[in-house]
């Protein structure tokens, strides 16, 4: 006798919550990019590192702000899920 086939269960998109995220996160990355490109400008005009200096130190400050955006949403999506069984 065979057993019957277990469907696996479908996951539904919390719609809201996404927006939500998407939202906060364009709202937050234009701020830490912002804040990133003026930081490594500022830096490097105080420092006098050159056109080179200033490029590689807004290039640091934007990895900088991917490595935050990144936490960002990993813990957004911890308290405001995505799906939902």
């Amino acid at each position: 006798m065979e057993k019957p086939v277990e469907k696996p269960a479908r996951r539904r998109i919390i719609w809201v919550n996404v927006m939500t995220v998407l939202s906060a996160a364009i709202l937050i990355g234009a701020e830490v990019f912002g804040a990133a490109f003026a930081g490594g400008w500022a830096i490097g005009n105080l420092f006098d590192l050159g056109p080179t200096g200033d490029l590689v130190l807004r290039a640091l400050l934007f990895v900088l702000g991917m490595v935050v955006m990144v936490a960002f949403i990993r813990n957004a999506r911890r308290v405001e899920p995505f799906t939902q069984r």
